[in-house]
């Protein structure tokens, strides 16, 4: 069935839709793909003979691009087909640390600035010739990097003024580590997507005999930073939130900071119950993992650490040991950012696919139309909540 949202065609496309996943981001892409051939298939409009839809339903919105290297290093773009008036989406997973490329007879890692720079190519590549250009990039380049202190650079919000002044319309990432770096161009589109409901649907999808109120449910955030996050899950849930904050020893410095003298809980009691802990990257690990065995030290449940980026620093070997030894249950992260082969394989990780509601964005945007309804997830996550509450009251 096509989507209800976006069905009934109230404006024209903007312009032939174009989809273009950077080699970085191949699998998400072409799982987009799919779904806007499927829903783009199954409808109907009066209009649909008229040059406004033309090019609308297709067997494939990807445009292939070939990124070429020299024996130096240095790369180009060449795209493989005519973009000359199309709407243009781009994706690209600057965190993708499994590709490589070759400088003579060396092999190397492709990192972040390597990913943000191809992203540059294909754009450099389009020329101007695209009606309308946009960038979906699920972890923000440069995101850690988004205030100064001391004599440092500004990375992301240099970054951001770059893409804007090639011609970029519009921006949209996920769960940005901090939304105000988007004042740094503040006359074009930018949207920081949360994956809260899509956290809450694979859980209840997972795992049994939960129950989601506030007698036997909770929302941790891990530290400060991350407690508008558990506030807003827990105000949707109706569920108390509590949070832990690092009590910093401000007399010494160790490698240049200042040492954490405890780690310091903040909130109701919490023994018995089952809770999410939440975050918007897991990087090493270490503090959710140490977040987490303090919860269990408190008479915790069972706990879920939710993470929209998994990038796992220092690999997954502290997490096998600390699920072993009863830390947490279970870890989500999304399909946002590469997914190692080992990852997916843990018994006790679930991946959020996050392909269906890009593709919901893409389709509402190339209309031309409001995506506040999806921004806004309260009624989703209320439904799926009910649903799955319903199992008690049929017994």
């Amino acid at each position: 069935m096509a989507q209800a949202t976006t069905k009934d065609l109230t404006t024209l496309p903007v312009g032939r839709l174009g989809l273009i996943p950077l080699i970085s981001c191949k699998d998400l892409g072409e799982k987009v793909n799919e779904w806007l051939v499927q829903w783009r298939k199954e409808r109907s409009h009066e209009e649909f003979d008229s040059f406004a839809f033309e090019g609308y339903q297709r067997d494939s919105y990807l445009i292939p691009v070939q990124t070429a290297r020299f024996g130096s290093g240095e790369a180009k773009c060449t795209i493989m087909e005519s973009v000359r008036g199309d709407d243009i989406y781009l994706m690209v997973d600057v965190c993708n640390y499994s590709l490589t490329y070759n400088i003579g007879p060396y092999k190397n890692l492709m990192s972040p600035d390597d990913h943000f720079q191809d992203l540059k190519r294909v754009i450099g590549a389009i020329g101007g010739k695209a009606r309308r250009v946009n960038v979906i990039m699920p972890y923000l380049y440069e995101s850690r990097q988004n205030i100064r202190s001391g004599r440092e650079s500004l990375d992301c919000a240099t970054a951001l003024q770059e893409l804007v002044s090639m011609g970029v319309e519009n921006i949209i990432t996920f769960d940005a580590h901090d939304a105000r770096v988007q004042n740094a161009t503040p006359m074009h589109g930018f949207e920081t997507i949360q994956p809260s409901y899509q956290f809450i649907k694979a859980l209840l999808n997972h795992e049994d005999g939960l129950h989601i109120d506030n007698d036997h449910f909770m929302i941790i955030s891990p530290d400060e930073g991350s407690m508008n996050r558990a506030i807003y899950l827990a105000n949707i849930l109706g569920v108390d939130m509590g949070m832990y904050y690092k009590r910093l020893d401000y007399s010494k410095r160790v490698n240049g900071r200042h040492p954490i003298a405890a780690y310091e809980f903040l909130g109701p009691n919490l023994k018995g119950k089952d809770m999410i802990l939440i975050d918007d990257m897991i990087s090493s690990g270490d503090t959710v993992i140490k977040i987490s065995s303090l919860l269990k030290e408190r008479g915790a449940g069972r706990i879920y650490i939710c993470s929209t980026f998994g990038l796992f620093t220092d690999g997954l070997e502290k997490f096998d040991e600390a699920h072993k030894a009863g830390v947490f249950d279970k870890l989500l992260t999304t399909n946002l950012i590469y997914q190692s082969p080992e990852l997916l394989a843990k018994d006790y990780y679930i991946s959020c696919d996050m392909s269906k509601y890009i593709a919901l964005i893409i389709d509402t945007l190339n209309h031309d139309q409001s995506v506040s309804h999806l921004l806004n997830p309260v009624d989703r996550i209320n439904r799926c909540v009910s649903n799955y509450m319903a199992q008690y009251k049929e017994k």
